[in-house]
């Protein structure tokens, strides 16, 4: 129990200081702007995978039995980037080189030597990349994991589900599939855009183990990652906030692809930090 407690500690610094780092990366970003909201959705849940779930060694992050992150919600970035920088893939003083023209961040850039796995495309892709990986290290006797993240407003297209059939058909239990349920895509509510009912339980029709949770509870996300069946892939569904940690960006969809202000972003760090405004 005394382990647990020291670890949900850990973690909880580690996503606070990657939150911090996000806002950093927005303001650097300048009048670009950059998908603020849904990176702070999903804060916690990288911070799990990268400072618990995933098996890697940064000194060979080309090592074959590596474990695969796929953020198929590459939009992720101001979260993606901090994570790696947190665990040693990049100096972290490079994350506010994203965005900068002749940088390693320029975009959604795959370099895998720095854990950057998958670059990214139309939404709806990466899960079938993810099959993909996960066949091979089955067929290839190989130990890896494969993780993908998966934005809620992303089920709308017709290929997720195609790939979540065929990942089932395939007994893919080395897959895991994580959806940040935020509740809001760019246009809108996710209900109202196109609805996805019960989700838990058109993922378990689909043959998949499911298990759900609060996607910004440590304690929450460490146990769903535990929930593996044998034979069967995994599906998370993590229930979240898009825009968590800043009372002026949560459930805002305006903040999907926003520009942060010097005013705005000291707000926002005062109130990530627990600081009286």
């Amino acid at each position: 129990m005394r382990e647990l407690a020291e670890t949900v500690l850990r973690l909880t610094e580690m996503a606070k200081r990657m939150r911090l780092d996000a806002l950093d990366m927005a303001l650097a970003s300048g009048s670009g702007g950059s998908h603020v909201g849904g990176s702070l959705s999903c804060i916690e849940i990288l911070a799990v995978l990268y400072g618990e779930v995933l098996r890697f060694d940064v000194k060979h992050p080309l090592d074959e039995n590596r474990d695969r992150f796929i953020p198929s919600k590459n939009h992720c970035v101001l979260a993606h980037i901090p994570a790696l920088a947190e665990v040693g893939f990049l100096p972290h003083e490079e994350i506010l080189e994203f965005q900068k023209d002749g940088g390693r961040l320029t975009g959604y850039p795959r370099r895998p030597e720095i854990g950057l796995e998958y670059s990214g495309g139309s939404l709806g892709m990466a899960l079938s990349v993810g099959i993909g990986m996960a066949l091979a290290a089955r067929e290839q006797g190989r130990p890896s994991q494969v993780y993908i993240l998966l934005g809620d407003g992303e089920l709308n297209e017709g290929s997720v589900w195609e790939a979540f059939q065929s990942a089932a058909h395939y007994g893919l239990d080395n897959l895991t599939a994580i959806v940040d349920r935020n509740h809001l895509s760019y246009d809108g509510d996710t209900e109202t855009v196109m609805g996805l009912g019960n989700l838990r339980k058109k993922l378990e029709s689909f043959g998949w183990h499911v298990s759900s949770c609060d996607g910004h509870s440590i304690p929450e996300l460490l146990e769903a990652f535990q929930g593996t069946a044998k034979g069967r892939p995994h599906g998370i569904i993590a229930e979240t906030v898009k825009g968590k940690g800043v009372s002026f960006i949560e459930n805002r969809p305006e903040w999907h692809h926003h520009r942060l202000s010097r005013e705005e972003y000291e707000q926002a760090r005062q109130e990530v930090l627990g600081e009286a405004l």
